[in-house]
């Protein structure tokens, strides 16, 4: 009020000036100058109802009285009323304390979230209105935060005390981020926003593994005979000359691809010598293309390969069955983001059964497993590739059977041995290439691999060996498609058509 009198004295001032010196200025403009200082008056008065009208004001006294006031947690909201009540009641004072003002004011404070009623009655506990309260989240605090982090496209509302978020995101990546900060405010979100870039991702990949082996081998077998003494340096095969023999001396067990079968006859001693020589290369490789599709974070997977069993002790001296799987497997996880790109997790496997390594429970044996797995997180856009390489593994073995002492001896020693040596290679590579799937618009033909072939008739077949034909042979020289293929069914009397399966 101070601060009135002040503005009120310096504008009477002000006036007072202008009176006196209105002998210099036409009676127009001195009453318009004061109407100017009437309106200047007028407008500081007003100042402080601009504070009051931040009151909601609502109208309980018409037809409408029911009204719906919002209020976040742990807040105040002043409502002011069109008609003077006498008496409140609160239906849950846990969810919002309701304090009156003045006559016409109230208080209202969110302590819980929820809902509750508040009613309002004049003298005589005459009913006035109903406040339908619902205490939630603070929602504008919220919309603040998102649209600072993530841009703007999601709204922030609240339902039934609960944090609900609309709109449109451009990409999932963005509508996780809007998530996370939203269960900051409350543990229970409801997300109904719209992802506008595709959330499909497929897939291709492709093992290549190429696996590589070399070995040689050089074994020697005496065999000494007469009629008191029978004597084996070597593998104790028989020492008759026999298949078995053929053999001797090969540490693999592998039938040798040299053999060299000597006799010496000395008296009544009988002396074989027998020599096995065994190189083997070999190389192999094996290729699988999976092609999985998956929603944008989630997870797809593919095994092939397959399960083998083995007992697992259950106590009690009983046992269960489980199952371990092997073979070429795949799981992948793509995040679609901005502009196409894409966030892959992928995690490849390749495992197969080392018969080497078993492992005996309770009288059952559990073969072991080489596995060679990776896993690794990239951003890849649409049709791009990558490979992952390196997934070397070299196995080298030497092994050697020898006649003590004399296997040591330089040179001689070769004569008294049997030696092997073993190499194996495998290389596995990995390629792939994630695409966004966009899917066919209802009503178009989807193609198959087989669509462009049919099956070859009785004269196809037999006569040109033949089993399928491309669908453009089916064309004659006039463009016009031969009227049947496959094999022929019936050849009806007095017509010279003939029937036959439709492809």
């Amino acid at each position: 009020m101070g601060g009135e009198n002040k503005v009120t004295e310096q504008i009477g001032r002000g006036a007072l000036a202008i009176w006196q010196g209105s002998l210099r200025v036409t009676p127009r403009g001195l009453l318009a100058t004061l109407a100017a200082s009437v309106v200047a008056v007028t407008a500081i008065s007003a100042v402080p109802a601009t504070d009051a009208q931040a009151e909601r004001l609502i109208q309980i006294s018409g037809a409408k009285r029911t009204v719906s006031v919002t209020i976040a947690v742990g807040k105040t909201e002043d409502v002011h009323v069109d008609a003077p009540f006498s008496d409140i009641t609160v239906g849950d004072p846990e969810v919002a304390d309701v304090a009156p003002l003045t006559d016409q004011t109230l208080s209202i404070l969110g302590k819980k979230i929820g809902t509750t009623r508040v009613t309002i009655y004049a003298e005589g506990k005459r009913q006035l209105g109903i406040f339908d309260i619902e205490v939630s989240y603070d929602v504008s605090r919220l919309a603040g935060e998102i649209r600072a982090a993530v841009g703007p496209g999601i709204r922030v509302s609240s339902v039934n005390g609960r944090i609900m978020l609309s709109g449109t995101a451009p990409d999932a990546a963005t509508l996780d981020k809007a998530v996370i900060i939203a269960r900051q405010f409350a543990p229970d979100v409801i997300n109904t926003v719209r992802v506008s870039q595709p959330q499909q991702v497929m897939l291709e990949v492709r093992f290549v593994e190429a696996t590589r082996q070399a070995g040689r081998e050089l074994g020697v077998q005496w065999n000494v005979r007469n009629s008191k003494m029978t004597a084996n340096i070597g593998d104790r095969t028989d020492v008759l000359p026999t298949a078995a023999n053929v053999t001797a001396g090969v540490l693999s067990g592998a039938s040798p691809f040299g053999f060299l079968l000597g006799n010496i006859v000395a008296g009544a001693r009988n002396i074989d010598v027998m020599i096995n020589a065994l190189e083997q290369r070999g190389l192999a490789r094996s290729l699988a293309e999976p092609n999985l599709t998956a929603l944008s974070g989630d997870t797809a997977s593919f095994l092939a390969g397959g399960e083998y069993p083995f007992t697992v002790p259950a106590g009690n001296g009983t046992v269960t069955i489980d199952y371990k799987r092997y073979g070429v497997g795949l799981a992948f996880t793509p995040t679609v983001l901005r502009d196409g790109v894409i966030n892959l997790k992928i995690e490849p496997e390749v495992s197969e059964l080392d018969l080497n390594n078993k492992v005996t429970i309770q009288g059952t044996s559990v073969p072991a497993l080489i596995v060679r797995r990776a896993s690794t997180t990239i951003e890849l856009r649409d049709g791009q590739s990558f490979a992952i390489g390196g997934l070397l593994q070299n196995v080298n073995k030497a092994n050697q059977e020898q006649l003590p002492w004399l296997g040591d001896v330089p040179v001689l020693g070769a004569l008294f041995a049997s030696r092997s040596f073993q190499k194996n290679e495998t290389d596995l590579a990995i390629i792939v290439t994630p695409r966004l799937v966009r899917p066919a618009r209802p009503g178009d033909a989807i193609k198959t691999p087989l669509d462009n072939a049919v099956p070859g008739n009785d004269a196809d077949f037999f006569l040109a060996g033949k089993a399928e034909l491309p669908r453009g042979d089916l064309r004659t020289e006039t463009g016009a498609e031969r009227p049947y293929s496959g094999h022929v069914l019936d050849l009806p009397k007095g017509d010279n058509n003939v029937v036959a399966s439709k492809n």
